[in-house]
């Protein structure tokens, strides 16, 4: 049975960045694509956001993080925090065995999202709000950034990794 992987959409070549453009990864679409099943997932475009569309900014206070439009201030939290829940459920249910997720990105950046703090300052490094709600509803699952698997050795890090969690999940 082949292990099947959630991937980044922009990762793959689509075109559904906020600019409009893709961040195709030769290690996702030739290495991985090679030994896995990749279920693509963009959480921006899936939850309504168009192409192109303005930038979203995480801004971080003691209730949590917000996703909030950079130019129109709308505030996208709940619809995208609300969608993550029904599109994980999906996901887990299509037995993902880990997931590749583009880094720094607001909604898919593995510890490495821009967040601004309440108030001022510089922003500090946190997890995009579909990585944070995948990473708590799957703890143990999977997760890395485009940028960890670089070669043929991450790649192979990474599926080791999702074996093995595919294993401890079929028992």
């Amino acid at each position: 049975m082949m292990l099947k992987i959630a991937v980044s959409r922009c990762l793959l070549g689509e075109a559904v960045r906020f600019d409009g453009n893709s961040k195709p990864c030769a290690a996702v679409r030739e290495l991985l694509a090679a030994r896995a099943e990749l279920v693509g997932v963009c959480p921006e475009v899936e939850v309504g956001m168009p192409v192109p569309r303005e930038p979203v900014d995480l801004f971080g206070d003691p209730s949590g993080t917000r996703m909030i439009g950079a130019r129109t201030g709308e505030d996208w939290t709940r619809r995208l925090d609300a969608w993550a829940r029904e599109r994980i459920n999906d996901l887990l249910d299509q037995g993902i065995a880990g997931a590749v997720l583009k880094a720094r990105s607001p909604s898919c950046g593995v510890g490495d999202a821009p967040v601004h703090p309440a108030g001022s300052g510089d922003p500090v490094a946190g997890d995009g709000l579909f990585a944070l709600a995948l990473r708590r509803a799957a703890p143990g699952l999977p997760i890395a950034r485009d940028e960890d698997l670089g070669e043929e050795a991450g790649v192979e890090e990474f599926l080791a990794r999702a074996r093995a969690y595919a294993c401890g999940r079929a028992r």
